[in-house]
């Protein structure tokens, strides 16, 4: 199953999803031999976007790709510390009432990001 999508080009499925198959553990780029492959993300093991534009990684937050921030802090982790779980799952379901919310966040930034860029691109240059 191929979904076209704005900002990313299309989702690849494998059959029919149901609400439990967007459980991300880690997302992970894909990859050409060694080289990583920033146009690839393997959500999970069903679902897998490709076409992300190259230009969506322009747009940085604190010194890192905006879609870098959402692929590290969307999944399932356990504080060392602490042993607390941290399941974007969790507050994707209780809070949001969407198991799709971190798929659907990485795309939004997607478009967040190279909108945002067109915006900035446009302004008229400071006289400083």
């Amino acid at each position: 199953m191929v979904k076209r999508v704005r900002g990313c080009q299309e989702i690849q499925a494998k059959g029919a999803l149901t609400d439990a198959d967007y459980r991300v553990e880690q997302m992970k780029y894909g990859k050409h031999g060694k080289e990583k492959d920033l146009t690839t993300l393997h959500y999970n093991s069903k679902i897998t976007l490709a076409g992300i534009p190259l230009e969506a990684y322009g747009y940085v937050v604190n010194g890192k790709p905006a879609l870098d921030w959402v692929v590290e802090r969307q999944r399932v982790k356990e504080d060392k510390d602490s042993g607390i779980e941290n399941d974007a799952n969790n507050w994707a379901v209780e809070t949001m009432g969407n198991p799709k919310y971190p798929l659907e966040l990485f795309q939004r930034v997607v478009t967040v990001s190279l909108e945002t860029q067109k915006i900035v691109a446009a302004l008229p240059a400071l006289d400083i």
